[in-house]
């Protein structure tokens, strides 16, 4: 069998040699490496590019999520989307799928060896060849020779592809990286998910506060316009002013119901998140005003490749179309099939355990290879190519997004906190403002609608701080999902 298997390998490479000049030039692909290695060494934000170049660390990738995020209401809800998210558990599956599938591959490549027991019967005609032959037997047994004829067989078959061109074990390799890609994709899942329900969280926070500053402002306006229906009384006031704050006062209890409104979409969006019904979320006012996530640390660009499960994801698709090209490449060559048999065959039960008369075997060794009309391996091979190139140009696609979400999210970070230094400012002299104009119009100094506009307008910048503080969290929270953080996975390299 050796013998017959150098002899038939030695075949083949001629054959091989022979075919090779036929396969299809194809466009070469760069690998992940090669496409890596034009990442820049900074990001556009100086402060971050000079971070990143002082330190090649994963930076804020590294910390866990429950290091990140402190606050216990959060964190729980974070804990009970990561199990319960009907999302998340769906993708689990799919990874299932994509395991079932690579351990269906592993044993293509292997000799399959099987049992196989079988009985059956037949009857030919007298006058053919087969009928001759089994009417001329002797039987040594003194017995007749029975018609019909049964057939009893019990076998041990073996039949091997034998790879030589590597084609079935790139397939399986393939297979392996790409189950590994799943689990990259579930990897990215976490961490959107933890980055979607801690946006949430502190969204739904400052609605909170938001109505309790809607409150606050009906509670100053009710005051006010009890002073001028006083005033009215005394003649100190017309009844324009009167209305004026009614006005004022009707207006912001309509921001009251539309808040009150939004609150209750925010809770609901969250309850989806985390995997029940809508229902009364726990958090903390306070926490929106005291949190204080970790600085956010950018490490180098390089870093992303280590850390963002996409673009590990991307890498790992790369290098699984990469195997399929020579995969597909193989089958333009030669393929060596041996098949073989070892059992017991008898025309009766009772002898069928007598050997060695009984006893059947037999060996055989193939090659082929295609010679004319191989339009479907052409079109397989180019069609593996291009989906090599697409895998190429998805891979470049992510590295790029991630970097300019990086970026873009420093960037964001730095002019959010210079704006929220200057809008505490407005709102601390506003709210000075609320009180000086107060006390000119009740000693008849000041007019009523100075009284309007000022508390209109620190109203308007409370609100806006409260937007702007959600917005530093959100900057945070974005750009520490953009830079792989929320996950540790046994990939990073």
């Amino acid at each position: 069998m050796q013998t017959i298997r150098r002899g038939l390998v030695v075949s083949g490479a001629l054959c091989a040699a022979a075919l090779g000049g036929c396969v299809p030039h194809v466009r070469p692909v760069p690998t992940a490496k090669e496409t890596a290695s034009t990442l820049p060494t900074g990001y556009a934000d100086t402060a971050a590019a000079r971070t990143a170049l002082a330190t090649d660390t994963a930076g804020s990738a590294a910390v866990p999520w429950r290091t990140f995020f402190h606050e216990p209401e959060l964190v729980q809800l974070i804990d009970t989307a990561l199990s319960r998210n009907q999302e998340l558990n769906i993708l689990l599956q799919e990874i299932e799928i994509a395991k079932n599938e690579a351990r269906a591959k592993s044993g293509e490549y292997l000799p399959s060896v099987g049992v196989k027991a079988g009985a059956g019967v037949d009857k030919v005609g007298r006058y053919t060849r087969n009928g001759a032959v089994e009417h001329g037997l002797e039987i040594k047994e003194e017995r007749e020779f029975p018609e019909p004829l049964r057939d009893y067989r019990v076998a041990a078959e073996l039949s091997w592809e034998v790879d030589i061109w590597k084609r079935l074990r790139n397939e399986t390799r393939a297979a392996v990286l790409r189950y590994a890609a799943t689990t990259e994709g579930r990897n990215y899942m976490v961490t959107r998910l933890v980055a979607e329900v801690a946006r949430t969280y502190y969204e739904l926070v400052a609605r909170d506060k938001r109505l309790e500053l809607v409150r606050q402002t009906i509670a100053i306006q009710e005051n006010a316009l009890q002073v001028v229906q006083l005033q009215k009384q005394a003649g100190r006031a017309n009844e324009l002013a009167v209305r004026r704050f009614e006005a004022e006062v009707l207006k912001n209890r309509t921001h009251l119901a539309e808040t009150q409104q939004l609150v209750i979409e925010a809770q609901n969006r969250l309850s989806v998140l985390v995997g029940h019904y809508p229902e009364s979320i726990a958090r903390s006012a306070r926490a929106f005003d005291d949190s204080t996530l970790q600085r956010v640390a950018p490490g180098s660009p390089e870093g992303l490749l280590r850390n963002r499960p996409d673009v590990r994801r991307a890498e790992l698709e790369l290098a699984a179309s990469d195997l399929d090209v020579k995969a597909a490449r193989a089958r333009f060559y030669p393929g060596l099939g041996i098949t073989g048999a070892l059992g017991l065959q008898s025309f009766e039960l009772s002898s069928l355990a007598k050997a060695p008369a009984s006893l059947l075997y037999g060996a055989a060794a193939d090659v082929s290879a295609p010679l004319l009309n191989r339009r479907a391996i052409d079109a397989a091979y180019k069609s593996a190519n291009a989906k090599q190139l697409q895998a190429l140009y998805e891979y470049q696609r992510t590295l790029l997004t991630a970097y300019a979400e990086v970026s873009t999210q420093l960037s964001r970070i730095r002019n959010l906190d210079s704006s929220y230094v200057a809008k505490e400012r407005q709102v601390q002299a506003l709210s000075e403002s609320i009180t000086l104009a107060d006390l000119l119009f009740r000693s008849a100094r000041g007019d009523y609608l100075d009284v309007l506009l000022t508390q209109r307008e620190a109203m308007e910048s409370r609100v806006e701080l409260v937007e702007l503080r959600q917005q530093q969290l959100d900057a945070r929270i974005t750009a520490y999902q953009a830079l792989g953080g929320g996950v540790v996975s046994p990939n990073r390299r």
